[in-house]
């Protein structure tokens, strides 16, 4: 499908990064942070998800030749 691998390692990046600092922010007892950590680290990764499913449904319409 053409998906770069360098955007599948940013989301694992990513959400390998989320999970430390969530783990480091909830031994120091700041569960609030921890969550607004792992709630702002979800929405990012959905943009870059949403971005690849746009990319996707272009794709299809160039194929079945829906451009108008």
């Amino acid at each position: 499908m053409g998906i770069d691998m360098n955007t599948i390692f940013q989301i694992a990046g990513i959400g390998i990064v989320v999970a430390f600092l969530v783990t480091v922010l909830e031994q120091m007892g700041k569960k609030d942070y921890a969550n607004w950590v792992t709630l702002i680290g979800f929405i990012y990764i959905l943009f870059m998800v949403a971005s690849i499913v746009e990319d996707l449904f272009q794709k299809i319409k160039s194929v079945f030749l829906f451009q108008g």
